[in-house]
C-alpha cells in the first residue's frame, strides 16, 4: 500500500498546545525487564517491523483492565509507576496506564513517540470528554510512518496504523481508516465505524490526569460501572467481566459462570497472569 505524505496528521504548529519537555528515558535494565515481561527480544533498531512486533506483543500479554478503579489502588500517571505496576507487579491497566508505559517503552528502544489525546465516540454518535483516551504518534528510524500505535483501547487493530494513509489500512481485527475530521482532529474508524477522535497536538502524560480521575470516579465513566479484564490471544479474545469469562475462539463465543471466589481468583491467575488478593468488586463510583 502506497503511503501518501502525512498533511494534517502531523501536529499543527499553528495550533496552539501546550509546551511538551522532553520526557525521560528509562534505563537499559528497566526496557529489558519490561521487553522480558512481553516476550520480546530487543530490536536492532526501532523500524516499523519492530513496532509492529511489539504492539502485537504487548496485547498478547498485558490486559487491559479497570481493576485499580475497584479495588482502590492509586493510578499515578508517570512513567516510573506505569512501568512498574506492567513489569514489576506484571499487571495491566486502562488506556492511560498502558499507553503511558508503552510510551516509555518505545522511548527507551530509540522510537519517537508523541502523545496524543483523544475522546472516544459513544452510544449514537456522542463524544466522549477531552482526554477520553491516550493514543501515540510513533516516528521509527526506517523513514515510514508516523504511526498510530495503541495498545490501551480494548478489542482494537492489532497493528500499528499509518496517520498519513486516507484508504483502507487491513489489519486481524478489522479493517481501519483515518480520516480527516476537521480543525486538523483525525477520526479512527473500524469496519466504518467510528472509534474515536484524535486531536493530532502533542501532549504529555500529566494532561491525562483529569480525564483519568473522571473515569475512576465518575457514575458516568464506564469504568466505575463495571469490571473489566481482558486479553488479546492468538487465536481470538479472553475477557472476565465481574464472574463471567467470556472466550472467542476463532470468531465463536462461549460464556461461563465462574461461581465461587476462588474459581474468579484462579481465573485471574490462568488467564491474565494476575495473582490479586481478594475477588474485585464494583464499587460505589465517588463523583
Amino acid at each position: 500500500m502506497s503511503t501518501p505524505p502525512p498533511t494534517r496528521s502531523q501536529p499543527d504548529s499553528s495550533r496552539p498546545g501546550p509546551s511538551t519537555p522532553a520526557p525521560p528515558v528509562p534505563s537499559r535494565q528497566a526496557v529489558d525487564a519490561y521487553l522480558a515481561r512481553i516476550g520480546a527480544g530487543r530490536p536492532e533498531r526501532a523500524d516499523a517491523a519492530a513496532l509492529r512486533e511489539l504492539q502485537l506483543r504487548h496485547l498478547l500479554s498485558v490486559p487491559f483492565e479497570n481493576l485499580s478503579v475497584h479495588l482502590g489502588e492509586p493510578v499515578v500517571l508517570a512513567d516510573g509507576p506505569l512501568i512498574e505496576k506492567v513489569v514489576g507487579g506484571r499487571r495491566g491497566g486502562f488506556c492511560y496506564e498502558l499507553n503511558g508505559a508503552f510510551a516509555a517503552l518505545l522511548r527507551g528502544l530509540g522510537f519517537g513517540v508523541t502523545l496524543l489525546q483523544a475522546r472516544v465516540f459513544g452510544d449514537g454518535g456522542r463524544l466522549g470528554i477531552p482526554y477520553d483516551h491516550l493514543a501515540l504518534r510513533v516516528e521509527t528510524q526506517d523513514g515510514t510512518g508516523p504511526w498510530l500505535a495503541d495498545v490501551g483501547f480494548g478489542d482494537h487493530s492489532h497493528h500499528p496504523l499509518l496517520f498519513g494513509e486516507r484508504g483502507d489500512q487491513a489489519d486481524p481485527a478489522g479493517t481501519f481508516r483515518v480520516v480527516e475530521a476537521g480543525d486538523g482532529d483525525l477520526d479512527v474508524l473500524r469496519d466504518g465505524k467510528p472509534q474515536f477522535r484524535l486531536d493530532t497536538r502533542p501532549r504529555e502524560l500529566a494532561d491525562f490526569e483529569a480525564g483519568a480521575w473522571w473515569h475512576r470516579t465518575s457514575p458516568a465513566s464506564h469504568f466505575t460501572k463495571s469490571l473489566v479484564c481482558s486479553l488479546l490471544t492468538a487465536d481470538g479474545r479472553i475477557t472476565l467481566t465481574g464472574r463471567k469469562l467470556v472466550t472467542t475462539v476463532d470468531g465463536e463465543r462461549q460464556e461461563r459462570p465462574l461461581e465461587t471466589d476462588d474459581e474468579v481468583l484462579a481465573a485471574y491467575r490462568k488467564h491474565f497472569g494476575l495473582d490479586l488478593d481478594r475477588v474485585p468488586e464494583v464499587r460505589q463510583a465517588s463523583a
